[in-house]
């Protein structure tokens, strides 16, 4: 059986896909909170489209698929005007089957084996845009109710989050892949071995898979692991071939930068990487008297950080650290929006804070804080002179350290630069992914301890991101200093 699931599974990751269905389920992670909150948000997005909706559903035992598809087959014939979770069933080749179960099929006007109408498929998708393996699922969809009315479809539906109308996927590009899809996933699922592992964090944190694949890539100190390695580098390097951190720092950058997707700067910065990560210390990058150097005189200095919840763009919590070297103080305030109604007031919480203190920089990490401070300016109508000079005090470590040295860790996340250098957050297992969870839970429950959680948390964020830019412009000015 090969379903819409499968299929876009297969488009994340084919190793994933091979070992959901040849894996030893024993070594699967225990499901992370996020993704139990996705799977939520996934149903009540489902549900909020479907609200109101004047639809019929077909009647069947779970799990029959074959009585399923007749009844999907008998409202079709009907000329029913919205079907919910239609079943339909192919065979493929000798030994397989396809399983569709589109959210919706839509009536249409037009000539088909059904009469003088024909349906379409429409999926309800979380996210945001229109990604590869939406659309490929979408035309997977179509592809069996194309075989089924016989006629030739043009175009599928997605039904996104906060888009207003349906975004159209265009079946003349899509429809001809599905074929080569299915064989490339036939091929894969035949294969005696697994496909190569690949650690890419983004799509890997939330797979009950990864603690496995970390495992294999490990032993096998997989360029993966190296930050800045993505999977079109990878497989320019394999091409030399360039296949271990040792090789890669052996390396002459000028022989990678006529590679695609590399550069002069990208070539330099990876094999300076492989040597910080062989080495395990860190290494100056060239042309470091071109860079911004970070304060070590500054008197007084703040730390910032937000949590928000990305669904509903609201950022309930902006924490500031108010390091005041003079005094020999650091104090903490975390002004927290228990709604959204209050959202203004700890904005305007925070511009007081932050004019109290005009000559001292305010050091984030990453350009989330930074797009943030502008979405909030706009929407709460802060004059552009106070915003402007605001923004000016802004500086991001992170920028700063990617720009200036290699460390051997295997992302250049905060939390993992933190650590290395050896902070640690109170909480064990803090992430910003339970952090969203926690303030979810909060919302469910009422529990305050909920709350203190998050600005424990957010706090040890602020105090890890001063650890690591004390400790970048105390390097940067030793080796200034002493070479």
């Amino acid at each position: 059986m090969i379903n819409a699931e499968f299929l876009l599974q297969f488009q994340r990751c084919q190793r994933r896909s091979y070992l959901d269905i040849h894996g030893d389920y024993s070594q699967r992670d225990e499901t992370n909170e996020l993704l139990l909150k996705l799977q939520q948000d996934r149903k009540a997005h489902r549900a909020y489209v479907m609200a109101g909706l004047d639809y019929q559903q077909p009647n069947y035992p779970p799990g029959d698929w074959i009585s399923g598809a007749i009844a999907t087959e008998k409202l079709m014939h009907q000329g029913v005007d919205l079907i919910h979770q239609a079943v339909l069933l192919a065979q493929y080749g000798e030994k397989y089957t396809l399983l569709s179960r589109p959210d919706l099929l839509v009536k249409q006007e037009g000539l088909s084996n059904l009469g003088d109408w024909y349906y379409l498929p429409a999926d309800i998708q979380l996210g945001k845009r229109p990604k590869q393996e939406y659309k490929v699922v979408a035309a997977f969809h179509a592809y069996l109710l194309a075989m089924m009315q016989e006629i030739t479809l043009d175009v599928a539906w997605l039904i996104l989050r906060q888009r207003d109308i349906a975004h159209e996927v265009d079946l003349v590009k899509w429809l001809p892949e599905i074929p080569q899809i299915l064989e490339q996933y036939i091929q894969a699922m035949e294969s005696q071995t697994a496909p190569d592992v690949f650690i890419s964090r983004q799509k890997c944190n939330l797979c009950h898979w990864y603690n496995s694949c970390y495992g294999v890539a490990k032993s096998q100190q997989h360029l993966s692991l190296l930050p800045g390695v993505t999977p079109l580098r990878y497989s320019q390097l394999q091409t030399i071939p360039i296949t271990t951190p040792a090789e890669l720092a052996a390396a002459i950058p000028e022989t990678l930068a006529n590679l695609v997707g590399f550069d002069g700067n990208v070539a330099t910065k990876l094999v300076i990487q492989a040597k910080s990560a062989l080495l395990n210390k860190p290494l100056i990058l060239p042309k470091l008297h071109k860079q911004k150097n970070l304060s070590l005189t500054d008197p007084v200095e703040l730390y910032f950080d937000i949590e928000a919840q990305p669904e509903s763009n609201f950022n309930y919590l902006l924490g500031v650290m108010v390091v005041d070297k003079a005094a020999n103080t650091e104090k903490f305030y975390a002004f927290l929006a228990e709604t959204p109604e209050e959202e203004q007031q700890i904005w305007q919480q925070f511009l007081d804070l932050a004019a109290q203190y005009p000559e001292a920089p305010i050091y984030h990490f990453c350009v989330y804080e930074v797009d943030t401070v502008k979405y909030l300016g706009k929407l709460y109508h802060t004059p552009s002179a106070i915003l402007n000079l605001l923004l000016s005090r802004f500086v991001d470590v992170y920028e700063q350290l990617i720009q200036t040295v290699a460390i051997p860790v295997e992302s250049y996340a905060l939390k993992s630069i933190a650590r290395w250098l050896g902070f640690d957050w109170r909480e064990k297992g803090a992430s910003g992914a339970k952090c969203i969870y926690w303030y979810d839970q909060w919302l469910l429950t009422g529990d305050r301890q909920l709350l203190e959680t998050i600005q424990i948390y957010n706090e040890d964020d602020c105090r890890a991101t001063h650890h690591v830019k004390d400790w970048l412009a105390n390097f940067v000015s030793h080796k200034l200093t002493y070479g």
